[in-house]
């Protein structure tokens, strides 16, 4: 608790994550659970992330990462550029893998996967969509990882461009949410989260925004 008192006093310095949902998907694969495929993005999608990096251009970043699948990588590419900086891919920051299940609608899941869809309704977290994942093996992929990152650059800012189920279990565990929680969580395609993280705990400042709330000149929330 102490720790925290210091960094309300400006006494100590967080490591900041700017975490990004990957834009909207190419046309035609909207609305369907791609998971894992390998889907590019959208122009609409290309410009959500263009303009959130204009948004975010005044914002000193010491690295930018994202999960190896199109979709995000294409992103922090965008994210990049006038920065000198490449993007990092990192394929624990994959979206879950829904087995079965990809490419699907929902309408198209109920259809065929009825009991399937119930099983996992009943039990979110540990459910595992048959030849996929549950969002317990998601958390234990991607949580170690990002702590790797966070100890890496510590008193730093960084950005990660990842999926919306990626990017809700990271913002469950920092608000200390068991993934039961997970869909009280929106995430719009491009969107922006920043979380903060102390020694002793993380501070969520942001959650689904679009990048205005940074402030001019790329000022730091919450300082």
């Amino acid at each position: 608790m102490r720790l925290n008192l210091l960094a309300q006093k400006g006494e100590l310095r967080p490591t900041r994550l700017y975490l990004i949902r990957h834009g909207q998907v190419a046309d035609g694969h909207t609305h369907r659970y791609h998971g894992n495929n390998d889907i590019p993005l959208s122009p609409q999608g290309v410009k959500q992330l263009e303009d959130l990096a204009t948004r975010l251009a005044g914002v000193e970043l010491a690295a930018v990462y994202a999960s190896d699948l199109s979709r995000a990588y294409q992103g922090a590419e965008i994210l990049c550029r006038g920065r000198h900086l490449q993007p990092q891919a990192v394929r624990e920051f994959r979206e879950l893998h829904f087995g079965i299940w990809e490419g699907l609608s929902f309408t198209e899941i109920i259809d065929r996967y009825p009991q399937e869809l119930e099983a996992r309704l009943q039990d979110l977290a540990h459910y595992r969509v048959p030849e996929g994942e549950s969002l317990l093996d998601v958390k234990g992929r991607a949580l170690p990882r990002l702590q790797g990152l966070l100890c890496a650059h510590q008193g730093e800012a960084i950005a990660l461009v990842a999926h919306a189920g990626i990017n809700r279990v990271i913002l469950c565990e920092a608000l200390g949410l068991d993934l039961i929680h997970l869909f009280r969580i929106d995430q719009r395609y491009g969107c922006l989260n920043i979380i903060d993280y102390f020694p002793d705990l993380a501070v969520v400042r942001l959650i689904n925004g679009d990048g205005h709330e940074v402030g001019e000149k790329g000022k730091r929330l919450g300082h």
